[in-house]
């Protein structure tokens, strides 16, 4: 792998955290969005100093010979330690207990990354090797003991955060399991690269050779599993993003029937408020809803108790439950009035003092008018008082109720 490879991910991850430090700015003190940012600069940081061009320059600059390797090693450790923090702040529980666990692990994983610094300094590394110390080294008094130090510590980390991921994803459902089980995969690759990076450095110590396991082989499987990891912890949350806009486009769709209805009666008429393309799919369905609420209180002189008590009996005889039978009725009700209201031209209803009508639903639950509009385009009874009122032999108008 070249620059490139560890680069691209590097400024991935990095715009990744500047998205995220706005939020983390505005809620400083939430745990487990600190999680997530630290998580975040761990990862980029560990692929931008694992880069050989970054390697030999850090050791050009420090003028310390492969002083990059424990900046490596300490950088992969606090990235292990911030994954662990971040599962269980993510998996939630009692306060106390999320932060003693946390604690726990960022004192042991400090206590490893100090470890590895005195065994760097204690040791003796006069050869730069930008790709291959852990095999050149292996055999190296204290900097062997770094090396099956900072593997040993990955190890734990990886093994921990597969039994973690696995058994909470037992438990849950939906996105956040699909991203629990990525998780693992992406793990299982890191476990398959800390265990090509032990074969490695065992059959140094046998007197063999196996370095291109290291060198070759393990760079590979760290970087596919740190991104395949990094889509899992995003991916509920992308998830759950998509999730709610489909059904908030859905919602707008479904208003539709009953948006088109009350449009003759809306105080707009049949030039509605134009919204932008770019418009927020959450603003648009407020606007829909807010037209439909205009379009209903305008109809309420000429809403008909008579019509709606009817509709609902119909709706009843023909199986369906008090929700939906009342959805129903209000649809039949609505478009009987959007009738009479059409065939009163100058609002004599209006003028009707003491004009009352009967109490249907508010909409403040955008439920309710989807269940309304949802009526006026597949309810049977909603056709036949359609029907009935188009027919010769009946004007399907009523009067408003007085």
């Amino acid at each position: 792998m070249n620059g490139p490879d560890y680069y691209i991910p590097a400024v991935g991850l990095g715009c990744a955290l500047a998205f995220k430090l706005p939020s983390l700015l505005r809620a400083r003190h939430d745990p487990l969005l600190r999680s997530v940012c630290a998580l975040l600069a761990n990862a980029s940081a560990v692929f931008f100093f694992a880069a050989p061009p970054t390697i030999e320059q850090v050791n050009r600059v420090t003028g310390i010979t492969n002083v990059s390797a424990p900046l490596v090693y300490c950088l992969l450790s606090a990235f292990s330690a911030s994954c662990l923090v971040l599962i269980v702040n993510w998996r939630g529980g009692p306060a106390e207990v999320t932060r003693r666990v946390s604690r726990r692990w960022i004192v042991g994983y400090t206590a490893v990354i100090v470890a590895i610094t005195v065994l760097f300094l204690l040791g003796d590394t006069p050869t730069e090797r930008l790709r291959d110390l852990d095999t050149y080294y292996a055999r190296t008094p204290y900097v062997r003991e770094m090396i099956v130090l900072y593997l040993a510590a990955l190890t734990v980390a990886g093994v921990a955060m597969t039994v973690l991921c696995l058994r909470w994803s037992l438990r849950v459902s939906g996105w956040l399991r699909t991203g629990l089980v990525v998780i693992v995969i992406g793990y299982v690759f890191n476990l398959a690269y800390l265990a090509t990076k032990f074969t490695a450095v065992f059959a140094r110590w046998a007197g063999g050779d196996l370095d291109g396991l290291s060198t070759n082989a393990a760079p590979v499987l760290a970087s596919v599993g740190a991104l395949i990891s990094a889509v899992g912890f995003c991916l509920p949350l992308v998830g759950r993003r998509l999730t709610d806009q489909w059904g908030t486009w859905a919602t707008y769709r479904r208003l539709g029937p009953l948006w088109r209805e009350l449009r003759s009666v809306s105080p707009y008429g049949v030039r509605p408020v134009r919204m932008s393309w770019w418009t927020s799919a959450e603003l648009l369905v407020t606007r829909r809803e807010a037209d439909i609420h205009d379009g209903l209180l305008s109809l309420h002189p000429y809403f008909d108790a008579r019509v709606r008590a009817d509709a609902y009996k119909a709706a009843v005889t023909g199986g369906g439950g008090p929700v939906g039978a009342r959805a129903v009725a209000d649809a039949v009700m609505v478009t009987a009035a959007v009738r009479a209201r059409g065939a009163d031209p100058e609002g004599a209803a209006l003028q009707v003092a003491g004009a009352s009508a009967p109490n249907i639903p508010s909409g403040e639950e955008p439920r309710d008018l989807v269940g309304m509009s949802l009526a006026l385009s597949r309810s049977p009874v909603v056709a036949a008082a359609r029907a009935a009122a188009a027919a010769p032999s009946g004007s399907g108008t009523h009067e408003p109720t007085r």
